[in-house]
């Protein structure tokens, strides 16, 4: 593998994590059913931490030094947000119509980015922000009853949330490394679930303890694909093949939930999809990467 090009390799890497993240979503979307979005997210968390906690115990007391205690707590607070609120849109929406709407968030790091950044946004950026922004309108009332779909706005104050991560994100690496925000993450999400998930408390079958195992490990195994994904390869070349996540989860949803996605769906998902694309080609064009830390891709999956 080591003889492909870092583009190719950053594409198979990219391809493997976005599979994983839809098998996560999915197991995410059989154990709600049954138990409280708190309890899922608190295991998982404690998953994750025992995965790395060699790594934190080893780096110690480095692994927990951070010179922005104030932007490690924010990346906690919003990132708790944001997978609250994705999971639970997982858990009630299609899991196709929950895919493309967190894909809003490549337009919500453009609108952050102008505010904390200073980054100037051109016409070509704002129309496909636009553009994005009509195809989740039409996502949030697929029915076309009028009514919002309170689970899908959910999913849009998640990919918000997302985006803001994303740019407390850039701000972090300047100063602190990546086992350190991963850390914090980790333990402090996990810390901040346990009282809701005591609270909604459901006990698990011996096959529900053994998915919320899988969710985990499998979130673990999709960050790290994630990471060694951007670290392979340019953003801009492969950040695109991330939208595979709506091939996979349109599959998964037709075979193992019997949900086929509506022509408002699809229409909508289409909108957003090609605007995240022309946004992330026009980044290219200008030489910059719409995230340019690997850390910070895929952290809320």
């Amino acid at each position: 593998m080591s003889a492909l090009p870092p583009n190719t390799i950053g594409a198979l890497w990219i391809l493997q994590a976005a599979f994983l993240f839809t098998i996560m979503s999915t197991l995410i979307k059989l154990l709600g059913s049954d138990l409280s979005v708190f309890q899922i997210l608190l295991v998982r968390q404690c998953v994750m931490a025992l995965i790395v906690a060699p790594t934190i115990i080893r780096n110690l007391p480095h692994s927990l030094k951070t010179k922005r205690p104030d932007l490690q707590a924010a990346r906690v607070f919003f990132a708790t947000i944001a997978m609250l609120c994705g999971f639970t849109a997982v858990i009630e929406l299609p899991l196709a119509d929950a895919t493309a709407l967190g894909f809003s968030k490549t337009f919500f790091i453009t609108i952050f980015a102008i505010f904390f950044l200073g980054e100037t946004v051109g016409i070509h950026r704002w129309g496909a922000t636009i553009a994005g922004f009509l195809g989740v309108l039409l996502m949030l009332n697929p029915g076309g009853e009028g009514l919002v779909d309170p689970n899908a706005l959910l999913a849009i104050i998640g990919a918000a949330a997302a985006g803001l991560v994303s740019i407390i994100i850039r701000f972090l690496t300047r100063t602190d490394s990546p086992t350190t925000i991963l850390t914090y993450q980790a333990v402090c999400v996990g810390i901040l679930m346990t009282g809701p998930a005591i609270y909604t408390w459901s006990t698990p079958t011996l096959e529900e303890w053994g998915l919320l195992a899988a969710v985990g490990i499998v979130s673990w195994a999709g960050q790290m694909s994630n990471i060694r994904a951007f670290r392979a390869g340019e953003a801009t070349a492969i950040a695109s093949l991330d939208y595979s996540r709506l091939i996979y989860a349109s599959a998964i949803g037709i075979l193992v939930f019997g949900q086929w996605p509506s022509a408002t769906t699809l229409i909508g998902a289409g909108l957003i999809i090609l605007a995240s694309l022309y946004t992330i080609r026009r980044e290219a064009v200008r030489g910059r990467q719409l995230a340019r830390a690997a850390e910070g891709r895929g952290y809320n999956n």
